[in-house]
């Protein structure tokens, strides 16, 4: 068994606004072990990348703990902090966005090498760029290149090369393929599990889209307005879906076939206010088994053999064709 890398306890964090407080993350636990992927879905507005920014203390939590090899990395003061954010990196969801129009490729990827004072301007920089260059497939003319000058999928390579080059142990991939073309994101997600393979990299991988986390995280957590509703292997989550709001996720995946019926389950109800929430089930408005208990309590999130989930009615199954 794979120790874990990453450890996340009652996580939260919480916006203040003229008309009360948005609950972005509201009491998160979950673990990721060296080497695994953790892939996390839900609507945009659940939390998902408030999450990751949290665990690189880009933005800073409320409460909760957040350990990184054992070590709370809310009790170290901020030059430490920044020591520690070489080992964890950040791909982000917007590959043009993210990149400085004034850099070119060469010094994108190393600039993360001058920040942390491990190399300074000279050939054994360059050495060093070359050398992620080859290793995310981009072409070594490329080097003095603009991101203007580049599609899509090498604009992301550069993202990753630029994470990948202070050697870290966790990368947080933040809809790292949302905005490519579905045949680029398929040469990128292949090239983030081969790189995994190679450097024992650890992966929480947010996303929307489940017919992509399905194929590439061990373990996929979903959330669903700052709350952990349910968490379990990408196997046991397809093949046996617990929550109705997973139910639902799952049902809206696209089936390639002619012949193979599709029942989409539709949500239908208000969407609760992520201001002050009620203290009861977040998606009961929304969900078809709703009963009085949902709205009389909030249900714990309870751990079956590994599988967790939220829901006082969890098992009820739809039949949503999600064995794809």
């Amino acid at each position: 068994m794979p120790k874990n890398l990453i450890e996340v306890k009652n996580l939260k964090k919480y916006f203040p606004t003229p008309k009360g407080i948005v609950h972005a993350v509201d009491d998160i636990s979950f673990t990721i072990p060296e080497g695994k992927t953790l892939g996390v879905v839900g609507e945009s507005g659940c939390g998902k990348s408030t999450t990751g920014r949290l665990l690189l203390r880009l933005i800073e939590p409320d409460a909760g703990n957040i350990l990184f090899e054992g070590e709370d990395l809310l009790a170290l003061p901020h030059q430490k902090m920044r020591d520690i954010r070489r080992y964890m990196q950040l791909i982000f969801q917007d590959p043009y966005a993210s990149l400085n129009p004034r850099m070119s490729i060469g010094e994108t990827i190393g600039e993360p090498l001058l920040v942390h004072g491990l190399e300074k301007k000279g050939p054994a920089l360059t050495k060093k760029v070359y050398k992620i260059m080859d290793t995310v497939g981009l072409a070594r003319n490329l080097i003095n290149s603009y991101p203007h000058e580049l599609d899509g999928g090498r604009r992301q390579r550069v993202g990753i090369g630029r994470a990948l080059v202070l050697q870290p142990k966790f990368i947080i991939c933040d809809e790292p393929v949302s905005s490519l073309d579905v045949s680029i994101q398929a040469q990128v997600l292949n090239l983030m599990q081969d790189l995994q393979a190679e450097f024992n990299l650890t992966y929480l991988f947010i996303t929307h889209d489940l017919s992509i986390v399905k194929h590439f995280a061990d373990e996929i957590m979903v959330m669903y307005l700052g709350k952990v509703v349910e968490q379990a292997s990408s196997d046991a989550l397809f093949k046996n879906p617990q929550h109705p709001y997973t139910q639902a996720l799952l049902s809206a995946i696209s089936i390639p076939s002619l012949d193979q019926e599709h029942n989409r389950i539709k949500l239908r109800g208000e969407i609760t206010s992520p201001i002050d929430p009620p203290l009861y089930c977040r998606f009961a408005p929304r969900c078809m088994f709703a009963t009085a208990a949902c709205f009389a309590g909030e249900p714990d999130l309870l751990n079956e053999n590994g599988h967790t989930c939220a829901c006082f009615h969890k098992g009820n199954l739809v039949e949503t064709n999600t064995n794809q």
